[in-house]
């Protein structure tokens, strides 16, 4: 069986590991050495920012929400095809969420759509950068100043992703990244809360670290620390981060290996898509991707899950992706889709993603693609 995912292994995964668990003086609570190393890692690839380590992306949009003091009532703006954890973190705020259609060609929420969605209760633009292939931030950006709206980069799968040559997670007033096993570059469950706006920078160590100054208290700067906000248990263990830390400073090599799968689909799978039986997947000449999906358009959704059910025949995982929320029970109640919804679900029936990730094994992207062709009836 050819796996859909294999989680990334690198070569210095047990190196920090075994150095952390072999200090018998060594802590193993959140914001350690290895917590440190990785944060500064994370803000030089950024070339700036505060970059906090979280549990997961879900704990760093709820701390970004947080951050942004949405309230009962407000209203933030969000693609319905994203993963449930992009509303949930404004939804627990008692957020309404207003759902945009996604563009055709990289399925990004739409910058064109969303100035008429912004109302009075506005309160956050949500972008989501799916398969780490950038939204378009000028658009974007150049509404949420002129209209004073701030904006959240989800780039939960754009780790060492770019767009116009400066890095994803750069742009918005917070950004948030995911280290599930299922990303690039991961420590099992983690991720991290970047911090690009220097006035928020002291509330969110504070949120982060139970709503205390505690983070103030380790540096020395209050002889004892105390309750000044609200806030949650969002720090990760340092085990997390000692394995974190070998796989970021890897990130560029594995980033590389991923990119090279994903072209040798792209150039491999094009006959097809000249031929009309599928759309391969695009990415404007602006952006620079770091290869975290490659997924098929087909035609139908008859087509799409004949083509899923035929490679897994052939000993070949594949998956569709997400469920549009606004869809959904949960969306129905907590959102709204403003406009048409033109792209969103028949694009989400349509879409497939093949495998790709480091580990997978030479050859097996050649007979992914064969198998792919001989469903078409294509030598």
């Amino acid at each position: 069986m050819i796996k859909f995912n294999v989680p990334n292994r690198s070569s210095l995964d047990g190196k920090y590991l075994g150095q952390l668990l072999n200090d018998h003086e060594a802590k193993f609570s959140g914001d350690g050495p290895y917590s440190k190393k990785c944060s500064q890692l994370i803000e030089t690839m950024l070339g700036g920012g505060k970059a906090l380590l979280t549990t997961s992306c879900t704990d760093a949009l709820e701390m970004a929400a947080i951050l942004c003091d949405i309230k009962e009532g407000d209203e933030v703006i969000m693609p319905s095809f994203t993963f449930v954890s992009t509303a949930n973190a404004f939804v627990l705020r008692g957020a309404k969420l207003v759902f945009i259609d996604i563009r055709p060609d990289t399925l990004n929420i739409d910058e064109t759509l969303i100035e008429a969605a912004i109302t009075p209760k506005t309160k956050a633009i949500v972008v989501v950068h799916y398969a780490g292939v950038a939204c378009e931030m000028d658009e974007i950006l150049a509404v949420a100043n002129r209209l004073n709206v701030p904006v959240i980069e989800d780039a939960a799968q754009a780790y060492w992703s770019f767009y116009r040559g400066r890095p994803l997670g750069s742009f918005g007033k917070f950004a948030t990244f995911s280290f599930h096993e299922t990303k690039n570059i991961h420590c099992g469950e983690g991720g991290a809360l970047i911090v690009n706006d220097p006035q928020s920078i002291r509330r969110a160590e504070i949120i982060r670290e139970k709503g205390t100054n505690r983070s103030e208290f380790v540096r020395g700067e209050v002889d004892k620390y105390t309750w000044l906000d609200i806030g949650s248990s969002f720090l990760p263990s340092e085990l997390n981060s000692a394995y974190l830390l070998g796989q970021l400073e890897q990130a560029k090599d594995t980033t590389d290996r991923r990119l090279k799968i994903w072209e040798n689909y792209f150039s491999a799978l094009e006959p097809l898509e000249k031929k009309g039986f599928i759309k391969l997947p695009k990415v404007p000449s602006h952006c620079k991707h770091n290869g975290h999906i490659f997924a098929l358009t087909l035609q139908t959704e008859c087509a799409r899950d004949d083509l899923k059910s035929h490679l897994r025949e052939s000993g070949i995982e594949s998956a569709s992706h997400y469920v549009p929320l606004h869809s959904s029970p949960a969306g129905q109640s907590f959102g709204r889709f403003f406009g048409k919804d033109t792209y969103t679900t028949d694009l989400s029936l349509r879409l497939l993603r093949l495998p790709l990730h480091s580990h997978i094994e030479a050859g097996s992207p050649e007979n992914i693609v064969k198998s792919i062709f001989a469903f078409f009836g294509v030598k």
